[in-house]
């Protein structure tokens, strides 16, 4: 099935099983995350300061600098919440939470960039078009693109002379999330006219299929290369509970890593790989009947241990997506079956409470104690994407904006 063959099969399956309106189910969910998400605003603006918050701790929101990983959620947050309600009071405050991110065009030193900027500046510039902000993706593309290392034909996602990474041994690390800075990569091709972007982004997609997975499409978490020759010298994990367990957030980012490869390329291995993936995460007999992963597929206190609610997220999103692009309904029954746990009191956070973040009960890093059982940015991020993706989708429309539609 070529690429707009698959378009307008998804098109086709979707309006089969739509009734072209907005659902019962995001009403309400917009309706809380206006009171959520409207309240966390409102503390991080307080002051003379524009803080980006994280998390919510011991009874205090975290926030963090603007070169922390998750510093873009927020902004991206909030441009979902313009998205969402058409209200421009969101998109007011989403271009004051974006730009004080406009140094980090200019960061090398990690790789986290695509979700830094992408889901800021990139959100504001399909949705306002505002001058300026292609030209920030595309400098961070370029600033990106200096971590591609040639000889191993990949992004090298952290460098190794510096924090607890300096002390693990590696050369040259690629964790799967960085699959996630394709996007960037694509949208900076089509932006600027060079296909540089693509081709790295082509390539490290290549070598993270290649290196990254096992026979049963579960992926390791971090893979150290020699950067010169290519040669894997460490497959292991990092975040996970161990070197050959399934790590449920790295399952998530390349599931929606490849669906997004194959939206930009049409390339059918793509898409191949995101099908296989979501049948390793969904038919693993560790998922709970709720479709919230446990933190880790091979945690071994199943059925106590942890749930990772931004896993659920990442993955209620690209099964959106991945349903529009095969036509296959399952994938958005299952998409929806998320989007409905998501949306109880189990996992949903009552009003006025968790410090105006909209989910409770996700993990950062288990093994280094950070971020545990608590709300995090990008669950909150990926669940108002998901929300708009299945909006749109159920009105006849492709899930991401800017895709072709019929």
């Amino acid at each position: 099935m070529n690429l707009k063959t698959a378009l307008a099969a998804g098109i086709a399956a979707m309006a089969a099983i739509s009734c072209n309106t907005e659902t019962d189910i995001i009403t309400e969910n917009i309706g809380n995350a206006k009171v959520q998400i409207g309240a966390l605003m409102e503390a991080s603006e307080a002051g003379d300061t524009v803080r980006i918050p994280s998390s919510f701790q011991d009874g205090e929101i975290v926030y963090v600098p603007t070169d922390d990983w998750v510093s873009g959620f927020f902004a991206g947050t909030l441009w979902y919440m313009y998205e969402l309600t058409g209200d421009e009071m969101w998109a007011e405050h989403a271009r004051k939470h974006t730009e004080i991110l406009d140094s980090i065009q200019y960061l090398t030193w990690h790789h986290d960039v695509g979700f830094m900027i992408y889901d800021s500046y990139g959100n504001g510039l399909r949705l306002k078009n505002i001058p300026g902000y292609k030209d920030v993706c595309v400098t961070t593309a370029k600033s990106l693109s200096t971590r591609f290392r040639p000889g191993a034909g990949i992004i090298q996602s952290w460098n190794v002379d510096r924090g607890w990474q300096s002390e693990r041994g590696w050369t040259c690390p690629v964790i799967i999330d960085n699959m996630m800075n394709l996007e960037l990569l694509f949208k900076a091709t089509e932006f600027s006219g060079d296909s540089t972007y693509a081709k790295i982004a082509i390539s490290h997609a290549d070598k993270t299929m290649e290196n990254h997975f096992r026979p049963d499409y579960s992926c390791y978490h971090v893979v150290d290369y020699d950067p010169e020759t290519g040669e894997v010298l460490h497959r292991c994990t990092a975040q996970g509970y161990a070197d050959e367990s399934a790590w449920a957030r790295g399952q998530s980012w390349a599931l929606y890593g490849y669906t997004v490869a194959y939206r930009f390329t049409g390339d059918e291995k793509y898409l191949k790989q995101a099908e296989n993936v979501a049948g390793f995460i969904f038919n693993d007999p560790n998922m709970p009947e709720d479709l919230v992963p446990y933190w880790d597929f091979d945690a071994p206190d199943i059925p106590d241990a942890y749930r990772d609610v931004s896993s659920a997220a990442v993955n209620a999103s690209a099964l959106y997506e991945l349903s529009y692009l095969t036509g296959k309904a399952s994938y958005k029954e299952k998409a929806d079956r998320i989007i409905e746990s998501l949306s109880t009191p189990a996992y949903r956070a009552a009003q006025g409470t968790n410090g105006g973040f909209i989910l409770m009960h996700s993990v950062g890093s288990i093994p280094h104690g950070s971020s545990i059982d608590v709300p995090l940015n990008y669950a909150d991020y990926y669940f108002l994407e998901a929300l708009i993706r299945k909006r749109n989708i159920e009105n006849g429309m492709a899930p991401v904006p800017g895709d072709p539609e019929k």
